[in-house]
This record gives structure tokens, C-alpha cells and sequence, in this order.
């Protein structure tokens, strides 16, 4: 069952909060979702998926990005789930970047948090079908997100190129088996074993990647992001993209942070990007 939190007409279309009981993380879950103008049972429109980053909800890219114009322009709904699951019952931890808040888009395998954090199955099969079930949207889907949601798109789109015509990233955690935020997310999620931490690397899945589920990828990423050199690092990825000839383009932006000043000055050409894949 949909529980509808908050309804807002914007940019002519409707901005709606829902959360329901999750069968994958076993909890209760919020999600947003963007319907443009005209959305309906005989006008179904393509979905654009956000996966937001470290400490953020549902609501942060909702409220800061401003997407809405352009997606009501374009006719594409946009979904945003919660980052992690939430509650309290649900484990937690007194530390921004793990547990609630902090679900890095993994399938977590080490108790306790093998009961709640399954994000991954959350957002590539429960979140899907609910929206697909619900909401007039066309089974065409594209993925994009932020920082550890840009890991989350990445990831997400390279294990499943069949299930989405693209991705895009803002300042993702490009290679997390080789950076602090990844390391201790997946030590705490997934145990030791760095075969497993793999399965969910971005740079280690393009590696693996076939010719034939090749798509189209665009990385935006600020200069002056402080956590460029430490956590972010997407030169490594483009060093793997350029040796498999993989279509992803890096962007670097001079000047630009981590914030969601970032993402808004760039979000449209995310969408225009997104959008000839989506209407093809």
C-alpha cells in the first residue's frame, strides 16, 4: 500500500511524496516522485531514477536541483527513493557515512545490517515495479545521482545495461574499493572479502563489461570538490573507460564543489543528455 505524504503542483506537473512497506529492506520507505504535465494512463512518460548521496533523503535533489522546468519540458518523470533504509528497529550508527543515511546501494550480506540495507534489490526491483504498477511511466528508465548516489547510478546501470538507456553521475565515488567512504561502507556491509566489494565497484565492473551492454554514461565533476583526490577520484574510471573504448565523457568543471549549487548549474544538460536515449 502507497501512503501519499505530500502532494505540490510545480512547473505545471505534480511533485508527490508516498511511503509503503518495503519487502526489501523490511521497513518502511520513502520515495518522491515528479510527474510533468500531461502524465497520464494514455500519455505514459519515461522515468529518470536520482540516487542521492551521503546523509541526504528523498528530498534533497527535489528541493535543491531544480529539475523540474526542464524535466516538464522534456515530458520525463523523475523518481527519488530515500538513501537508505530508516527507523527504529533498523541499525544505526553515530557516524554520517554508514547506516541510516549511508546505504551505499549494496545488498549488505554481515548481521546486522543484512536484514535492512538492500538497497540495491530495493531500487533495481521493488522501487521499479512499484512505480511502473502506479504511476503512468513507460517501462523506459535512466539513472542518475550524486556523489555516493553517483557510485549508485554507475554501478547500477553497468550490472544492468538492458534495464536503463543511460546514466549519468554528479562527483560520483568512482572506484569505493580504493577510497575511505567505500572501504569502511563495504567492510561494514559486505565483510572482508574484496572479491565480493567488486561486485559493486564501478571502475571493476567496466573492466568485466561486454562490447554488447555498452551505454552511454556522463560524469559532471567540480574542480574545486574537496573531496576530489581522497574519495571521488574520476580519472580512474575514465582511465578504464579509455581502455575498453567504453562511451563515458568526463566533464570537469572549474570552480565547482560538491554542493548542490553543482548539480543545479548542470542538472539540464543531465536531463537533455538523458532525454534522446529515453525517446529513441
Amino acid at each position: 500500500m502507497l501512503e501519499n505524504i505530500s502532494t505540490a503542483k510545480v512547473a505545471g506537473g505534480w511533485h508527490k511524496q508516498y511511503s509503503h512497506t518495503s519487502s526489501s529492506t523490511h521497513c518502511s520507505m520513502h520515495f518522491a516522485v515528479f510527474l510533468p504535465p500531461g502524465a497520464s494512463e494514455k500519455n505514459k512518460v519515461p522515468v529518470l531514477y536520482w540516487l542521492s548521496g551521503l546523509t541526504c533523503t528523498d528530498e534533497n535533489f527535489m528541493q535543491k536541483a531544480g529539475a523540474f522546468k526542464k524535466a516538464a519540458e522534456l515530458g520525463i518523470a523523475i523518481v527519488a527513493p530515500d538513501t537508505s533504509p530508516r527507523g527504529e528497529n533498523v541499525p544505526n550508527e553515530d557516524s554520517y557515512d554508514f547506516a541510516q543515511g549511508a546505504g551505499f546501494y549494496v545488498n549488505a550480506t554481515q548481521a546486522p545490517y543484512n536484514t535492512h540495507f538492500n538497497m540495491y534489490d530495493y531500487v533495481v526491483k521493488e522501487l521499479p515495479a512499484l512505480i511502473e504498477q502506479h504511476f503512468p511511466v513507460t517501462t523506459k528508465k535512466a539513472i542518475s545521482g550524486h556523489s555516493m548516489g553517483g557510485h549508485g547510478a554507475l554501478m547500477i546501470a553497468l550490472k544492468n545495461p538492458k534495464a536503463y538507456t543511460s546514466a549519468t553521475a554528479f562527483s560520483p565515488i568512482a572506484n569505493p574499493i580504493d577510497c575511505p567512504w567505500g572501504v569502511k561502507a563495504f567492510t561494514g556491509y559486505l565483510g572482508t572479502d574484496k572479491s565480493v566489494w567488486a561486485e559493486y565497484d564501478s571502475c571493476e565492473l567496466m573492466q568485466q563489461a561486454k562490447q554488447a551492454d555498452y551505454l552511454p554514461m556522463l560524469v559532471s565533476q567540480g574542480d574545486a570538490d574537496n573531496f576530489l583526490d581522497e574519495q571521488l577520484k574520476p580519472q580512474k574510471l575514465v582511465t578504464v573507460a579509455t581502455q575498453k573504448g567504453y562511451p563515458l565523457t568526463l566533464e570537469m568543471q572549474a570552480g565547482y564543489d560538491h554542493s548542490y549549487y553543482f548539480i543545479s548549474s548542470f542538472i539540464d544538460q543531465h536531463l537533455l543528455f538523458h532525454h534522446q536515449f529515453l525517446t529513441a
